[in-house]
């Protein structure tokens, strides 16, 4: 249960307030006069994201928003929406990210809402055209975004002006990030030193930033790093400084205190139960052990500790979703890998069947991030090197395997996009070696990817989207599919056939109603319904079972197939390697999409299909010349490694 907050009384005033009455750039200048050290709270995104795979409901949030409100109004703001929750709300809670900022802009009224943007990449995986950036920022700040946390995935400032552009033109507060990775304390990681860091953020403060942040998505800005960055960067420039990072290493409040001491204005933190690990440093403790300092946050630990409270009852919830516990060693810092994506790999592994090979997945990890050039690893870089790491375990390849012009390799899809450019620039550029390999020949991105893509056709995306919804789709709807066609066709079917589920309570969402259980739901305004379930029969001779319930008190039944009824199924034949033309799956996952049919003439290395496993695509390619003679699988089919897809046969 949330924290009861006083009937009939409006919240306190606060930074929103501020923010709203000062405008953004006067607003930065009263940050950097606060004494006190400013707290953003991460739990409503970072932190679930980092520990509970981005599952948090809409329900769970807007339940303990009224607390945040009222008793958490010297906070600096509350990340809440952003990074991986956009189509996470969409692909597995079936909700609309748009609906869940809005809910909750409406209940927390008086602190900054923050998010996280990934540039030209949106809130995607890769990068889309210039208007498409645009459109959504302002989307986004209509509907209730204050500050724009903004980064690009290599440090590539030529992609952060459309989006910083953009958010500026809205009247927001744009917070534009370095992403830190290796070791500014060690003088033999030369390519991302103390000066790389520096000159980053002047030029960032040039092209309009209010506020620099520090995004130590991995945790490896230890704590003697952190002060002289801080220190540094303060002398440097003339905008607040934001500190965000993991604590997967488990010594990050140390850093956090440490940047205190040198003029850090904001840190991030996340509510104790949300805390540690992957998330972010524990907030409540973080108050305390500044308290009664020059630094003291002014925030209240004994409302802090009741809404954490809150946050320990409802994290029981998402038990299924919680990930094996990692605890991290030193390793951490050789292969940097980011506290967002550290427990999601793993996840990814485990699905492959790779969770007993976790220590040589890191290595290979760490092999990979040198293969490509050793770039900066956040969503979407990291993911494509996440992606090639499982990869090649999973295929048992090696660095040299991958190098070798004689292996016939089907690349993963965001790996070719990242070598390509498709994802920007890092220093240096790509190995040439790397490039030759995965390219083959493929065009390279010269310059901005935004620029040379073509601008999404709004109209005609409108209209595409009207024919999925009833009614006149909104601009939150046309822009979501353009960043996520094939999700936001699913979820806007969802929604079709069983209208909005995020109203229901969360377990009951995730696992159902037990025989006899009784709820009510808040259907609109003023109108409750009172659900109860009776029982459910046998199953029927055609798979199906007839569920019996009450609604309102009103006996109602409704006939519906039994999924977890197994049709039995012939084994799925395996592809013979020695025999050419016998095209195999490299991974487990689901059959997306199908290029080919039988009959058709084939070209070596031209698309067949396309499998994806937990967000991660491949495409498999032709292996020789010849014709389709057989296409063994069609869209929505699940593989496994070795499975027959496709039968060429040889010129």
């Amino acid at each position: 249960h949330a924290p009861s907050v006083p009937r009939g009384v409006d919240p306190p005033k606060g930074t929103r307030d501020k923010f709203k009455e000062l405008g953004a750039s006067k607003f930065a200048k009263w940050v950097l006069d606060q004494k006190r050290l400013l707290i953003t709270d991460t739990t409503c995104r970072d932190a679930h994201q980092s520990l509970l795979a981005t599952r948090m409901r809409t329900f769970d949030l807007l339940a303990v928003s009224d607390a945040y409100a009222h008793y958490c109004s010297e906070m600096f703001s509350l990340e809440m929406w952003g990074g991986a929750t956009f189509d996470t709300t969409m692909r597995f809670l079936k909700e609309c990210p748009w609906q869940r900022l809005v809910q909750m802009r409406e209940k927390i009224p008086n602190i900054l809402f923050q998010m996280l943007l990934r540039s030209s990449n949106a809130v995607g995986y890769t990068n889309y055209p210039d208007n498409i950036v645009k459109v959504f920022v302002k989307e986004a700040a209509d509907a209730g975004i204050d500050v724009f946390r903004v980064f690009d995935c290599l440090n590539w400032v030529p992609n952060m002006k459309v989006a910083m552009d953009a958010i500026v033109e809205t009247g927001a507060i744009c917070e534009a990030a370095i992403c830190y990775t290796g070791d500014i304390t060690n003088p033999k990681r030369t390519k991302y030193d103390l000066k790389y860091y520096v000159n980053l953020a002047k030029e960032l403060e040039k092209m309009g930033a209010h506020i620099l942040a520090i995004k130590d998505m991995a945790g490896l800005c230890k704590p003697a790093a952190a002060s002289q960055l801080i220190k540094t960067l303060k002398q440097e420039i003339g905008i607040p400084i934001h500190f965000h990072t993991h604590d997967t290493a488990g010594i990050q409040a140390a850093s956090i205190l440490e940047g205190s001491k040198v003029g850090l204005d904001i840190a991030d933190a996340a509510m104790a139960p949300m805390s540690g690990g992957t998330s972010q440093v524990n907030l409540n403790t973080l108050v305390e052990m500044l308290r009664f300092g020059d630094r003291d946050t002014a925030l209240d630990s004994d409302r802090l500790d009741s809404i954490a409270e809150y946050w320990r009852e409802a994290r029981d919830f998402y038990t299924p979703f919680e990930s094996v516990s990692l605890a991290a060693t030193a390793d951490l810092y050789r292969h940097e890998m980011p506290g967002g994506q550290y427990t999601n790999l793993f996840e990814q592994a485990r699905a492959l069947g790779l969770a007993d090979r976790w220590p040589e997945a890191c290595r290979i990890y760490a092999e990979v991030n040198q293969l490509f050039g050793d770039i900066v690893k956040v969503t979407p870089t990291s993911k494509s090197v996440g992606d090639m790491a499982l990869f090649m375990l999973a295929n048992n390849l090696t660095c040299e395997d991958v190098l070798n012009p004689d292996r016939d390799i089907a690349f993963p899809v965001g790996v070719i996009d990242l070598i390509s450019g498709g994802m920007g620039q890092p220093p240096g550029g790509f190995p040439e070696a790397v490039k030759k390999r995965v390219l083959l020949g493929k065009q390279e991105f010269v310059g901005r990817p935004g620029e040379t893509l073509p601008p999404a056709d709004m109209e005609a995306a409108k209209a595409k989207v009207a024919e999925m919804v009833e009614g006149e789709p909104t601009g939150q709807d046309v822009i979501s599919w353009l960043l996520y066609e094939r999700v936001y066709e699913e979820f806007a079917k969802h929604q079709m056939t069983y209208s909005d589920v995020s109203i229901l309570p969360t377990p009951n969402f995730f696992f159902g109603l037990e025989p006899g259980e009784e709820i009510s739901i808040d259907i609109e305004p003023g109108k409750t319904l009172i659900i109860r379930f009776v029982s459910v029969s046998t199953p029927h001779a055609d798979g199906t079972r007839t569920v019996f319930f009450e609604l309102n008190g009103q006996p109602r039944e409704i006939t519906l197939a039994d999924h977890s009824i197994e049709a039995s199924a012939e084994a799925s034949v395996k592809a013979d390697p020695a025999i050419a033309g016998q095209i195999g799956s490299t991974m487990p996952g689901m059959v997306v999409a199908v290029a080919v049919k039988v009959g058709e003439p084939i070209k070596k290395g031209q698309k067949l299909l396309t499998l994806e496993a937990m967000k991660m695509e491949t495409t498999i390619t032709a292996d020789l010349d010849g014709k389709i003679r057989d296409v063994l699988v069609q869209p929505g089919r699940r593989v496994e490694t070795g499975d027959l897809l496709v039968v060429i046969e040889a010129e």
